[in-house]
């Protein structure tokens, strides 16, 4: 069998080819990221508008509590209301406190 001997110039062929081609697996990652990165992008701007509409809500919620009366302080208003209409004679109105 006869070797075939190599030249410098085969060798530089050969190297070249190879880096090609890792060149080419590199650009398809590159654009395999590119494309996770854009998903991410669009992933954090959903994030950021669900974010901002549950502060909304927390802000409507902390404003409905700032302006609700709390039952203990309702109950003990009616009792003091209670004894003065009881001090001053008059008939008392009678309210519901279920549907306050």
């Amino acid at each position: 069998m006869a070797e075939k001997k190599i030249t410098n110039e085969d060798l530089a062929l050969m190297m070249k080819k190879g880096f090609d081609g890792v060149d080419d697996q590199f650009k398809g990652v590159d654009d395999q990221f590119k494309g996770i990165n854009k998903q991410f992008e669009e992933m954090r701007g959903e994030f950021k508008t669900d974010f901002q509409r549950l502060e909304m809500g927390q802000e409507d919620v902390k404003l409905r509590l700032d302006q609700a009366v709390y039952r203990f302080e309702l109950n003990a208003l009616e009792k003091r209301v209670g004894a003065l209409e009881k001090h001053a004679g008059i008939e008392a109105d009678t309210v519901e406190s279920n549907k306050i």
